[in-house]
């Protein structure tokens, strides 16, 4: 399981995670949601190790993450990580990209990393433009690929960040039809996301965040249609009308 311990994020005075108690166990699916500026990206980026925490723990399947003794490149091959943008290279080809981090990485030969890579593709549905380049790509092939660049490593849980949020919205659907696929095959998921519709259907627990705080958590349509937070209520409310 993924295990957030108290957790406090600082910058200087600014404090943007304030205690955040959280256990995510395998093959549940986390939807984080909440207004811009509460701290809900973050919290991926401290579990992934991008970001320090100033207070608390985080554990993964047990390994604490910022222990001195961690090895991140191992822990980030455990825990994929898809960011809002899609970061991919123009210079390689669609497989290319999904193969370059079991190669630079993993240390795998071309061969056996474009096989796996490609099994990925598979999965995405982007086999058929595994020549192409990812600029000849709409962006949600390309956020697709993305996913299948993570998946590539054989992550046991995935973080998702906004993955949605700069595509355009008749886009957008294709990008979750793959994340509802990965649940259905019972990957372990923490998505942000202000897809509230998606949050609903596709989740096990969602949790409101408010001020750097969990203000609500619990099943997904029972936050979502029954909110008992006056915050989650105003939030949600707006979100949907």
């Amino acid at each position: 399981m993924i295990k957030i311990e108290n957790v406090h994020k600082s910058y200087g005075d600014l404090r943007i995670l304030k205690g955040i108690n959280l256990q995510v166990e395998k093959g549940e699916v986390v939807s984080i949601i909440g207004p811009s500026g509460s701290g809900k990206s973050t919290l991926l980026q401290c579990i992934n190790g991008l970001e320090g925490i100033s207070q608390g723990q985080i554990e993964v399947d047990g390994v604490d993450v910022f222990a001195g003794s961690t090895d991140m490149n191992a822990l980030r091959t455990r825990v994929g990580m898809v960011f809002q943008q899609y970061n991919v290279f123009p210079h390689l080809s669609v497989l290319g990209n999904a193969a370059l981090a079991l190669r630079v990485v993993k240390k795998m030969k071309k061969r056996v990393a474009y096989e796996l890579a490609y099994e990925q593709l598979k999965r995405v549905g982007l086999s058929d433009k595994a020549k192409m380049s990812p600029l000849q790509l709409s962006g949600g092939q390309q956020q697709r690929l993305a996913i299948a660049r993570a998946l590539a490593m054989q992550p046991t849980y995935m973080l998702f960040d906004e993955v949605t949020a700069a595509l355009d919205p008749q886009l957008v659907r294709e990008v979750l039809d793959t994340l509802l696929m990965l649940s259905s095959e019972g990957m372990t998921m923490v998505l942000v996301t202000h897809e509230i519709a998606f949050a609903r259907e596709a989740s096990n627990r969602v949790a409101f965040f408010d001020g750097g705080k969990i203000a609500e958590i619990g099943p997904a349509r029972q936050v979502i249609d029954h909110p008992t937070n006056e915050r989650t209520q105003q939030f949600l409310s707006h979100q949907i009308h």
